[in-house]
């Protein structure tokens, strides 16, 4: 199992808007794509987050390095801009893959 993982530092004056929209809009899209099997969202506890901040992580579940590739080619670009178009110098995030054993 590969593991898409998104980690994400959020300004906390928009922390409520942004994860409802996640929640809402953000996620249902990355899943309808067809890439992932399941999500999971977190919210960083320790370390905490710099002041005014908070850090959240989303774990999208996929069956192989293929299926990222897809996501990638074909969808990701496209999703990102619309999260940074919308929250726009009010975020930090990072990417990485993991492979679950």
């Amino acid at each position: 199992m590969i593991i898409y993982s998104v980690t994400i530092n959020i300004n906390q004056s928009i922390e409520a808007e942004w994860l409802e929209w996640m929640l809402k809009v953000h996620i249902p899209e990355v899943m309808q794509t067809g890439c992932f099997l399941n999500y999971y969202i977190n919210r960083l506890i320790e370390p905490e987050s710099q002041e005014g901040t908070s850090t959240y992580n989303i774990q999208y579940e996929c069956l192989s390095l293929e299926m990222i590739n897809k996501y990638q080619q074909s969808f990701a670009k496209q999703l990102q801009a619309k999260h940074t178009e919308k929250f726009n110098n009010q975020f930090v995030a990072f990417r990485t893959l993991l492979e679950r054993l």
